[in-house]
This record gives C-alpha cells, structure tokens and sequence, in this order.
C-alpha cells in the first residue's frame, strides 16, 4: 500500500495532515502540531491515503505494523484514539466509520494539495515561522464547463500562465496551476476553506464554457476569511482567436487583479493593524497609495511609509525598489524640493537592489523613471524594456517605455506600447495618464482629433493638470478652433502662472531639449500654442 506522498497535504475537519504529522492552524495563521502517537499518525494517513475506500482489517494492519503479528484489539486502540482527536465537537457520525464485518473507512470530506511550495520559505508556515505575506493567494483549476477536450487544454494554460503572471508582482506570494492536484469535498465552501487551512487570504476561482463559436470565461476572486467575493470578471471572445487574444486577455485580469488585491489587502490591514502595522502592511499600504491618481502629497506619503518600512526591515529588497520608484516618480513629476538629492538616493538604492536580485521588473521600472528624470532617455529605454522582458503584464513599463520613445522623437514608436498599457489597465485609476502619454504621441505625428479626444478624456479626470490644458489648447489650435484653444490656454496660465510664453514652457521640460523631440514639437505643439496667441517670449 502506498506511502503518504512526501509532497502532499490532506485537509479535512479543520486537520491539516502532512508529511511531518497531524496539525491545526491557530487564529493566527500558524500551524501548531496535534499530539497524537506514531502508530495512530500511521493509521491516519492509511485512511485519508485511502479516503472513501473501505479498508480491511488485514489491509490495515499490514500497511500499520508491517512484518508483524498484532492482536486485533491493538488496531482497536488506535482507532479509538484517532476518534477522540478527530471527533472532538463533531455532532455527525464519526470521521472513521465502522462497516460491519468488512473494515474501516475514512469518511470525512477531503482535500489533497501539492505543497510544490514546502521548499520556499514561509510556504506553510508552522509554529515559530511567520505567516505568509499578505497578499498570499491561491489559483484553483479553472474548470471546462464544456465537453469540448480543446477547452480543457485552454482551461489548464489559463490557470498556469495566471499563477505565473500573478507571482512576477510585487509583494505576491501565489501557488496554483499543477500544484494543486484535486479538491475532493462535498461543501461548497470548499474552496475557501482550502485556503484557510493553508493559511491564504485570497481564493481565484474560474471557469471556461464554449458556447457556438464563442468562449465564455469566468473568473473570481474571493476572500477566505469572509468568504466575501471581491472581484469577478467576464471574457467573452471568438473561438478561432483564443491563441492571439490570450495574452492581452491574460494581461488585463492580472493588472485588475493586482489592483483589487492591493485596495482589499490594504483595507483589512487598516482595520486589524491600524496602530501596529508591520513591514508587510506598510508596503501594502505603500504600494496601494502608489497605484491610486497621483499628487505631491500621495506620493511624498508613500515616500514616507517607504521609509518607516525600511527603518522597520533595513534589508528588504522590496522596500527598497518601492522608495526608489516612490522618489523617481516624484523627480519626474517636478514635485521633488533637492531634485539631485533624490536622483542620487534613487541611484542608491537602486544599485544596492541590483547587487542582490537582477530580475525584478519594478527594480527595471525604477531605473527607467530616473534615467528619464536625468534626461537620459537612451537609458531610460533600455531598462524599461528590460522591466517587460521580466514581466509582459507591467503596464506601467510599457508606458515608460512609450514615453522614453516619445521623447526620443520617436511618437510612432511610442504608440503601440502606450495603447498596450491601456489595454491591461482599463480599470486602473492612472489610466487617464497613459491616455495623457498617448494624446501628445498623436499631437506630435499631427493626429490632431485623435489627440484631442484622449486630452478631453484626461482633462474630465484631472482638471487640476495645468499640461493637459495646455497639450489641449495646441490640438485645437493646431485643428482650427481658436476660440477652444485660448480658453484652455487661459485656464492653463491660471493654473500655472509662471509659464507664460514658450520660453518658460521650453526651461520647465528637460525633455524638450532632445532636437527630434523639439523639431516635432515646433510642427504641432508650438504652432498650435501660437496660433492661440501664446508669446515666444
């Protein structure tokens, strides 16, 4: 009879049985060991090895005290003993059933795991270790809903490239896909509980269906603590195009995902360590204000919570690249009080990063924002394409990336990077700055309604950007209404008052003094800002 497998773990009735024994998790997430004797741990993974089956007497005792003779009272002991631990506050029959005059069965609900993840750190925590980090989650099997075979081998791929797509972000600790073998429970709970026991915040969930010519996904995400479902999402597309649209279908669930997960994750860590928070909770708090609508003051107060954070764990790698990319994106935006002073931390920071760990995708994000910053735009290009080859789903460094283009006096280079970011980001607050990005790529190859379109848009979201209505006011000038465009050039001037003539527009962008990124900008943005009556000087 075969072994418990030394890669397994059997959950049922709150138990959670490995190779290294019997366990229960505490209120705190951590496992804490059952006290049970060797020989009744033997009987125990014989039964839930073999749930469901009924099993001899002979059977047993062969697999429990193998090449021995044993009194039949002896495994009667042992059941009895099984019984009291595993029976304890049950009010339904026994999770061992008696069947008269043929054996024993195990017959409690069971879910078997791959623990692919017990030679990780922190995979399953037990007494003595932490818990995972809070944004620990779990991708179950999506399930073919269809008798379509084909549909099975695109649920499977779905379920694989989202486990791995999901671990590449910051801060995720994810295990899914072939890792987990079967879910064998009648309760429909069966899910969350899964990842209760093995001590995951998050469950996703999915589901694939054809219908005609047609293929339905599902997905969900759910928290296991609630059992609240927090996020859902429904994908529809054409049969014969499953191959071409899955990457960019893939693309925008991991982005709403890795947004959701950071909104909820910061708001359970608000209401339970609000006045206690550890390195975990400050660097999702971090992360959560990052990915919200900028300002000065949300990105000088994650710079802030960076830094308690580093105070906190000196040696994190991810606070590290979180105060760098905090403090890059301050330079970039004209926010920053020392602008060398910050440069030179980012650098910092940055290189102690990258003697340590080459592969991370923000750490490349970060180098990208700062080489920009300095104007260094050849630079900036090349680590923002790294950023990508290390993590296909970073909007964020597409966007980089179709900006480093743009100011390289490249916008038709730019264009289709930009319009990928926005595609994986349709639900993410910092969409109306790709839009931002791509409008002036348009305003510069001389789309001008095209241009115009995507500033309105921006400018519905943020007013307050005294830029955009600048950017705006050139399109239309450029398109003929003048009467538009000086009263966008007006409410930029009110806004920023310092730049009123092209002169000072020119000294505040760094950028500008790349010549193919200013010859364009004298074809389309500058004569659009004249013909509105904008002075050179």
């Amino acid at each position: 009879m075969d072994a418990l497998g030394r890669r397994e773990i059997f959950l049922f009735e709150g138990f959670h049985l490995d190779r290294r024994g019997l366990f229960r998790r505490d209120e705190r997430g951590i496992l804490t060991p059952v006290a049970i004797g060797g020989r009744a741990l033997d009987l125990l993974r014989v039964l839930v090895e073999h749930r469901e089956e009924v099993l001899s007497k002979t059977e047993i005792m062969a697999a429990v005290w193998p090449q021995m003779v044993v009194e039949d009272s002896n495994l009667a002991f042992q059941i009895a003993a099984l019984r009291r631990v595993l029976d304890r506050g049950r009010t339904e029959a026994s999770c061992i059933q008696t069947v008269a005059r043929r054996g024993y069965r195990f017959a409690a609900p069971v879910m078997r795991f791959e623990a692919e993840a017990l030679d990780r750190a922190a995979a399953i925590p037990h007494a003595g270790a932490s818990p995972l980090p809070r944004l620990a989650i779990i991708v179950l099997p999506f399930v073919n809903l269809s008798n379509d075979p084909e549909q099975g081998y695109f649920a499977h791929g779905i379920t694989e490239d989202l486990t791995t797509d999901l671990s590449q972000m910051c801060g995720h600790f994810v295990i899914g896909g072939s890792a987990v073998l079967m879910c064998e429970s009648k309760s429909g709970s069966d899910a969350n509980e899964l990842g209760r026991e093995l001590g995951f915040h998050y469950v996703l969930q999915g589901s694939v269906r054809r219908s005609g010519s047609r293929v339905r996904m599902n997905v969900r995400l759910t928290d296991t603590e609630t059992v609240r479902l927090l996020w859902s999402e429904r994908v529809e597309m054409d049969r014969r195009n499953i191959a071409a649209a899955e990457n960019d279908i893939l693309g925008r669930l991991v982005r709403a995902l890795r947004l959701e997960l950071l909104e909820d994750a910061d708001r359970r860590s608000r209401t339970k360590r609000a006045a206690d928070p550890d390195t975990h909770d400050l660097l999702i708090r971090e992360w959560a204000w990052f990915c919200r609508p900028r300002s000065a003051s949300t990105l000088r107060d994650a710079q802030r919570e960076f830094e308690r954070a580093l105070a906190l764990e000196p040696s994190s790698v991810e606070v590290r690249i979180g105060l760098a990319t905090a403090l890059a994106a301050i330079s970039l935006e004209g926010w920053s009080n020392a602008l060398s002073q910050d440069q030179a931390q980012v650098e910092r920071l940055l290189a102690e990063v990258f003697a340590r760990v080459t592969n991370h995708s923000m750490a490349h994000l970060a180098m990208a924002m700062l080489r920009r910053s300095q104007n260094r735009l050849t630079e900036a290009r090349i680590e923002a394409e790294r950023a990508i080859a290390l993590d296909r789903n970073n909007s964020d460094a597409l966007y980089e990336l179709g900006l480093a283009y743009m100011y390289l006096g490249q916008p038709s280079a730019g264009i289709p990077h930009m319009t990928k970011a926005i595609g994986l980001s349709s639900r993410d607050p910092l969409v109306s700055d790709m839009c931002y990005g791509l409008g002036r790529c348009h305003l510069l190859l001389g789309h001008f309604d095209q241009a115009i379109e995507l500033f309105y848009r921006v400018r519905a979201v943020r007013p307050q950007y005294w830029d955009i209505h600048m950017w705006l006011a050139a399109a239309l000038g450029c398109n003929a209404d003048l009467d538009g465009s000086r009263g966008e050039l007006t409410e930029a001037i009110e806004l920023k008052p310092e730049v009123d003539s092209l002169a000072r527009w020119r000294a505040c962008q760094p950028s500008i003094g790349v010549p193919q990124y200013w010859a364009l900008c004298e074809k389309t943005l500058n004569a659009g800002l004249r013909r509105a009556g904008f002075p050179e000087e």
